[in-house]
């Protein structure tokens, strides 16, 4: 089973080869020496990967998942509320998924 991880890594040099920009998000909460817990801020569903296509500046969003990955429920309200507006937004195992979201 491949790594979530390798497969985002692999989508991000395929679309930037294409002349995409597409970034990361990291998420997740740390406590911090003072004890506060620090959060990314993103709300819950956010995806992995995010950018704009460099033809038009079209905003895409990509959730990337293995071959066995689910999308929980966040993951799903995210890319609805996605889908009512002009963004771009799917979700990718490979990156042909990936180009496919992105270019089509």
């Amino acid at each position: 089973m491949t790594a979530e991880m390798d497969i985002q890594n692999s989508i991000r040099l395929a679309l930037a080869k294409k002349g995409h920009y597409v970034f990361r998000a990291n998420v997740g909460k740390i406590r911090m020496p003072n004890g506060r817990i620090f959060d990314t801020g993103l709300p819950k569903g956010f995806p992995d990967l995010f950018g704009f296509r460099g033809t038009d500046g079209k905003m895409f969003f990509i959730e990337v998942k293995n071959e066995i990955g689910k999308l929980r429920q966040e993951q799903r309200n995210f890319q609805q509320a996605m889908e009512s507006t002009s963004a771009i937004c799917g979700v990718a195992r490979n990156i042909e998924e990936a180009l496919q979201i992105v270019e089509e």
